[in-house]
């Protein structure tokens, strides 16, 4: 009995020993760290973004990705929403319908296009402000609250202006995959549009009605995107390029005679129940072949007129057009 309680406790002694010398290794493996802060990752660094605009010499330099959104172009809204990007304040006076979630009490009221409430900004202290053509008289105001970033539309050279403002904003937030597959999908609907446009022999023209007010707008202009990137034939080559519009006549239209008329609805991008299609549709008008095959077209006055510019704006834009074909 003596001689097993002798081996008993000697072979307990060698487990202790075996035990102590597996731990020690285990601590010198891991230099004093336990196993399970071992596992964890390291942290990441967020990379900062540089972007650069055409309103400051100096880049606009974010060192992380913004949080707190103020968005001042409705397009960039458009953007974002499609991007399910959060926004936290903008201006609520003027939203086109397809947005008007955004006018909810959880975004903060900033005023208008055109008239920003400084004060209501300055207070949210936000990370990032995006601006268009309608506040960059005033981005000096904008920049000395937060980095700000102009985002307007060049219509001399749509697509590329669009194709930049998108992927900065892809850049900006982390969303790089997904704007290059919205973007392939906007450029392949293009494609098919130019190809039937170019087949036809169609004379195109654009207007846009306001309290009976009518504008002519042709290549390179505000809404020349239908000559210069959809490829509608322009009916007139000579119209002034410009971001308001030509004034014209009901005679004019006439004289011009397009076999396509284009019509942006102004009124309706302001007022859901209101339209321009009794004015537009005159005595003079109902002359023209558009008017005789149909081939009159209302456009979206929300995406058009208050939105372009937009991922959600630009799909709206290609819809309406196909109208035309």
């Amino acid at each position: 009995m003596k001689k097993w309680s002798l081996f008993t406790l000697v072979l307990s002694l060698l487990f202790v020993l075996a035990a102590c010398g597996t731990s020690s290794d285990k601590d010198s493996n891991t230099n004093g760290a336990t196993g399970t802060d071992a596992d964890k990752p390291a942290t990441e660094e967020t990379t900062p973004v540089s972007i650069k605009h055409e309103l400051d010499e100096e880049e606009v330099v974010f060192e992380k990705t913004p949080e707190k959104v103020v968005v001042f172009d409705f397009g960039v809204l458009d953007t974002l929403d499609e991007l399910n990007i959060p926004v936290a304040g903008l201006p609520q006076a003027t939203i086109p319908q397809y947005l008007e979630k955004y006018k909810g009490d959880e975004y903060e009221n900033l005023g208008s296009l055109k008239e920003p409430d400084f004060e209501a900004i300055h207070a949210m202290q936000p990370d990032v402000i995006f601006i268009s053509a309608r506040q960059s008289d005033l981005y000096e105001e904008f920049k000395k609250i937060a980095p700000t970033v102009y985002m307007g539309v060049d219509y001399t050279n749509y697509m590329d202006s669009f194709t930049s403002n998108m992927e900065t904003i892809g850049k900006l937030f982390g969303k790089e995959d997904k704007v290059k597959a919205e973007l392939a999908e906007v450029n392949a609907s293009i494609e098919e549009i130019k190809g039937k446009a170019a087949a036809k022999d169609e004379k195109t023209l654009i207007i846009m009605g306001n309290e009976e007010k009518v504008s002519a707008y042709g290549p390179s202009s505000r809404f020349g995107i239908i000559h210069d990137v959809f490829g509608f034939k322009p009916a007139d080559v000579n119209i002034e390029k410009s971001t308001h519009g030509q004034s014209i006549s009901f005679e004019y239209v006439m004289e011009q005679n397009p076999d396509i008329l284009f019509v942006i609805d102004r009124d309706s991008a302001f007022d859901a129940n209101a339209s321009v299609k009794n004015a537009i549709e005159n005595d003079i008008v109902k002359k023209t072949n558009a008017y005789k095959n149909g081939k009159i077209v209302y456009l979206n006055g929300g995406p058009w007129y208050l939105a372009g510019g937009g991922l959600q704006s630009i799909k709206i834009m290609i819809e309406d057009v196909k109208a035309g074909l």
